[in-house]
C-alpha cells in the first residue's frame, strides 16, 4: 500500500483531521470539538486520541504513513515543534507540541502558523496551480497571509507573511497590534463593518445599509457585500473603500515578490467575483507595469480544506 499522509488544521472551536495521498487527494476526513479548557492541557491528547482511533478504525498502522502535518494559531518555532500565544486555543505557555505528538502516535511530525498551512493548500491543489510563487490573503475574523517563493514558504525571522498588518492607511484604525492603520482594521469582516460604520456617520442620502447601522442592528460584512451588489449607495461606497485597500496591499506584495497568483480566501471573499473585480482595478491602478500585466488575482478554491491538506504537505518533507 502505498503511504499515506494526515493533515490537522487546529482552531479555535474545531479540530479538522484528513488522510490523504502523497499526492495531495484527500480520502478520508473527520473533526472534533476544541476543548480549550485547563489552559488548553486536553487539546494535545485530544488530536492523540482521535488519530489513533481512527487509525483503528481504518485498520491502518503508524508505518502506514510518511507524515502528520499540522497548521496552528500562535507563534510557531519549526525547528523546535512548538507553539506559544494561541490565545482563542487559551496556550498561554510554550507547547511542546510535536514531541508529545511523535510520542503519541509513533508518527513524524511538523506545524506551522494556521494561515501559512492554508497557502500551502492552495498552492499544492487549489488556485495557486502548484505555480513557484504564490501569495495567498485570508479575509476572516482578521487577515492573514502566506508567502511561497521559490517553491517555499517564506518564514523571515517569523513573522513573513503577515500581510494583514501591511499599513494602507497612516494614522488610520487602531489595530489589535497596536498599530494604526493595519490592512486587517479595514479588509477583515470586523473590519469591513466598522468602515461600514463610520461612513454611515457621515453618509445623509438613503440607504439601507445606514438604517440598519443607526437602527442598531446586527451589521455583517455578508450583509455589506449582499447590499452593495444591489445597489444600495452607501454600500456600494463602503465596499469601494475596502477594496481600494486591499488592491493597494495586493500591488505592494506584488513589488516585492511579483508572484504569479495573489490568492484571496476567508470568509469574506465569499463574497466572489464582486469583491474580486474591484479589487483587481485597483492593484491594476497602484501596481507597477511589468506586474499589472502578469501577476494574476484568484479567489481560493479550496474552501474549509485548504488547512487540512497544506498541513499534510508539510509532512512531504519526510519522505
Amino acid at each position: 500500500m502505498d503511504k499515506k499522509l494526515i493533515g490537522v488544521d487546529l482552531g479555535g472551536t474545531t479540530i479538522k483531521f484528513a488522510i490523504l495521498t502523497l499526492k495531495g487527494e484527500v480520502q478520508q476526513k473527520w473533526s472534533v470539538t476544541t476543548n480549550i479548557l485547563d489552559e488548553g492541557s486536553h487539546i494535545v491528547p485530544d488530536i492523540i486520541a482521535s488519530i489513533n482511533h481512527h487509525l483503528d478504525l481504518y485498520n491502518m498502522k503508524p508505518e502506514d504513513f510518511v507524515g502528520i502535518g499540522m497548521g496552528t494559531p500562535g507563534t510557531v518555532d519549526i525547528a523546535k515543534g512548538t507553539v506559544v500565544g494561541a490565545f482563542n486555543l487559551n496556550w498561554k505557555t510554550t507547547q511542546n507540541v510535536k514531541e508529545q505528538i511523535e510520542q503519541g502516535t509513533g508518527i513524524k511530525f511538523a506545524l506551522d502558523n494556521d494561515a501559512n498551512v492554508a497557502a500551502l493548500g492552495e498552492r499544492w491543489k487549489g488556485a495557486g496551480e502548484n505555480a513557484q510563487d504564490v501569495a495567498f490573503i485570508t479575509l476572516g475574523t482578521g487577515v492573514g497571509g502566506g508567502i511561497i517563493a521559490d517553491g517555499k514558504l517564506l518564514h523571515g525571522m517569523g513573522a513573513a507573511g503577515e500581510v494583514g498588518h501591511i499599513n494602507v492607511e497612516p494614522g488610520g484604525y487602531l489595530c489589535t497590534c497596536g498599530n494604526h492603520g493595519c490592512l486587517e482594521t479595514y479588509a477583515s469582516a470586523t473590519g469591513v463593518v466598522r468602515v461600514a460604520r463610520d461612513m454611515a456617520e457621515e453618509f445623509a442620502g438613503k440607504s439601507a445599509l445606514k438604517e440598519a447601522v443607526d437602527n442598531g442592528e446586527d451589521v455583517s460584512s455578508k450583509l455589506v457585500f449582499d447590499l452593495a451588489k444591489d445597489g444600495d449607495v452607501l454600500a456600494v461606497k463602503v465596499v469601494d473603500r475596502v477594496c481600494h485597500y486591499l488592491g493597494l496591499a495586493c500591488a505592494n506584495i506584488s513589488a516585492i515578490l511579483h508572484p504569479e497568483y495573489i490568492v484571496i480566501g476567508g470568509g469574506v471573499s465569499a463574497a466572489g467575483a464582486f469583491l474580486l473585480n474591484q479589487v483587481e482595478s485597483y492593484f491594476k491602478k497602484y501596481a507597477f507595469a511589468t506586474i499589472r500585466n502578469t501577476t494574476k488575482l484568484k479567489l481560493a478554491q479550496l474552501g474549509n480544506d485548504a488547512g487540512v491538506i497544506g498541513a499534510a504537505s508539510l509532512a512531504l518533507q519526510f519522505k
